[in-house]
């Protein structure tokens, strides 16, 4: 195995994009890949080579940052953290605020893996090989999936 420093250089910028695309709060995201590489260094021993290095690192970016989010939402379930800024075109700032929560909320109830395929696709702006990669299937999948994804939202954008 390289030596950590390497593999925390050559991988914190994706493991951090990944993260940021589960979270789309950089804040979060950073504390999250933090805790991820800390993690990883404690359990390096434990990697036995299964699957790209990348890949176990995103699997315990996603346990983390969902182990986060449970015990925020514990703390402070009623806390908002997305607060809208002032506009100053209140109207196209409203209609354009309305079509993003419609299709956050529809986004929202699709099922996995359809929800996280075009989450990481569409907001993490992720290669289809990084995402069958992350799923343990191939890129057609992911194009598959993502495809389904897309359409499933956009018959209810109707």
């Amino acid at each position: 195995m390289t030596d950590f420093g390497e593999i925390y250089t050559k991988h914190f910028s994706d493991v951090y994009k990944y993260v940021l695309t589960l979270c789309r709060n950089e804040a979060i995201a950073e504390e999250v890949t933090q805790e991820t590489f800390f993690k990883a260094m404690q359990h390096i021993d434990q990697f036995n080579g299964s699957c790209r290095l990348y890949v176990w690192l995103c699997q315990i970016a996603k346990n983390t940052y969902f182990s986060l989010s449970q015990k925020r939402k514990r703390i402070a379930p009623d806390v908002n953290a997305d607060i809208a800024d002032i506009a100053l075109d209140i109207e196209k700032d409203y209609f354009d605020k309305e079509a993003a929560m419609r299709l956050h909320a529809l986004l929202h109830n699709l099922n996995e893996p359809y929800k996280e395929v075009f989450t990481l696709r569409v907001f993490g702006e992720l290669p289809f090989s990084q995402i069958g990669e992350l799923f343990g299937k191939t890129d057609s999948w992911a194009r598959l999936i993502f495809y389904r994804a897309k359409k499933q939202l956009q018959e209810a954008m109707k």
